[in-house]
């Protein structure tokens, strides 16, 4: 049996060693278009913020380990172009020379990630400008950072990748103006909290622009002019960090269906609707846990996950993909930012009675030394009371909370049942009644006034 997998990164190695684990006989040949595979993506911002690190530190595995230890044939440089899915052939190109080739497969797996979206407007082709997604734009955008002269950097985008992006370029001493077109940035998040983002950054010493559109890029001699609707922004690097979209391309013109959210739709078990054919990672959708839809949340966790189980579908596993509720963080500067779920606008255009309920608590208990607020926001089921969704921000203990708020939107608990969770006490690590516990007591009293009780 030959599997082909297209794509060579989280999702496509992950299901590349499945397979070839579960069926040690199988011919697993993975085309990569890019020179590497099996990296940490999520890692670039940090791997910036030290100049003397070597951007290959983010490969997990190398191409020639997954070939001399895992018998697997990765082809780097070479694009999957076309899919038959009648013939069950990939034609492929060789990037360096323009060969085209055809590949038979008995399985294929289709795991093309998601790409940078870049900004529609005149100029955006100039050099200067980048975005952050693979490891050669980590290496690209490093190597403008260390060029003499250069001091100045605009971010646009207020979303992970660019918070993140604002607290390591100040750690390298450039002066960072983000720009962001939504009123608030870490947009998804609560706006209470959003705030609490934008003040912690600008006490990093970040100029953040909210409400303010990028129109255009021009240059006026060494230096770049970044054009918005409240004037010229000027700057040595622009990084352009406004989102990603699904790589679907491919999949589309074989036939392969897309779900609503534009991503590849899939059955639990990671199949698409042709035969024989399944997608994971960044580029396919996952079945939300909460709001019990297809979800397009491209995660690398997720992709991980998913790309096992199509990995083992694909030599005749037959285990499913239960889904997700959209977890995730990141850290700005002192802050860690998570959420879980829904948020209460979200809730509502899905059709649920949401309603917010916000608490503050401590991180650590009053007699130990250095606790600080963690500001807690929960999307709830007036009808229920089930929990829906959970964000918080805090200077300590932000993932772990966010985890157990989603087990119980996995397990779809109460506010009451949150409120007397048997969570782990001690004065370093939490006072008595933990964030989590408090904000659960908190929305279940709002719901019982609600309910006129």
């Amino acid at each position: 049996m030959r599997v082909v997998v297209i794509g060579g990164v989280a999702a496509g190695m992950s299901a590349a060693s499945q397979a070839k684990r579960r069926s040690p006989d199988a011919e697993v040949v993975v085309l990569e278009r890019g020179p590497y595979v099996s990296y940490g993506a999520c890692g670039t911002p940090y791997n910036i913020e030290d100049p003397a690190r070597m951007m290959e530190d983010l490969i997990a595995i190398s191409a020639e380990r997954f070939r001399t230890e895992r018998r697997i044939d990765v082809r780097l440089g070479h694009a999957a172009v076309a899919i038959d899915a009648g013939a069950k052939r990939v034609e492929v190109e060789a990037l360096d020379s323009g060969a085209r080739s055809s590949l038979g497969y008995e399985r294929l797996i289709i795991a093309t990630g998601a790409s940078a979206v870049r900004l529609p407007v005149p100029g955006a082709e100039l050099d200067g400008i980048f975005t952050l997604r693979e490891l050669t734009d980590g290496q690209a955008l490093k190597r403008a950072l260390a060029a003499p002269g250069v001091k100045r950097v605009a971010v646009i985008g207020g979303g992970y990748i660019g918070l993140e992006m604002c607290e390591v370029l100040r750690a390298r001493g450039f002066e960072v103006t983000l720009i962001e077109r939504q009123e608030t940035v870490a947009t998804g998040f609560d706006g209470g909290l959003a705030r609490l983002v934008r003040e912690e950054l600008e006490r990093g010493g970040v100029q953040v622009l909210t409400s303010v559109a990028v129109t255009g890029f021009e240059r006026a001699g060494g230096t770049l002019r970044v054009l918005t609707g409240a004037g010229a922004v000027e700057a040595d690097v622009a990084l352009v960090a406004v989102g990603v979209r699904p790589n679907v391309a491919l999949a589309r013109e074989a036939g392969i269906a897309l779900g609503a959210t534009g991503a590849i739709a899939t059955d639990d078990r990671l199949r698409t609707n042709l035969p024989d054919i399944f997608a994971a990672g960044d580029c396919a959708e996952a079945w939300h846990l909460v709001s019990e839809r297809p979800a397009w949340i491209p995660l690398g966790t997720t992709a991980n996950k998913q790309g096992k189980l199509a990995g083992a579908g694909a030599v005749g596993g037959d285990q499913r993909f239960p889904g997700v509720v959209g977890t995730s963080a990141f850290k700005v500067f002192g802050l860690e930012v998570g959420r879980t779920g829904l948020g209460v606008e979200e809730a509502r255009r899905l059709g649920f009675d949401a309603f917010r309920s916000e608490s503050k608590q401590p991180t650590r208990a009053g007699s130990y030394p250095g606790g600080s607020p963690a500001h807690t926001v929960l999307t709830v089921d007036g009808r229920t009371g089930r929990l829906l969704g959970a964000q918080q921000v805090a200077r300590e203990g932000v993932p772990g909370r966010v985890n157990v708020l989603a087990m119980a939107l996995t397990a779809k608990l109460t506010v009451d049942a949150l409120a007397w969770l048997d969570l782990a006490y001690a004065p370093p690590f939490a006072p008595v009644y933990d964030p989590v516990l408090i904000a659960g007591a908190v929305a279940e009293k709002e719901l019982a006034a609600r309910r006129g009780g």
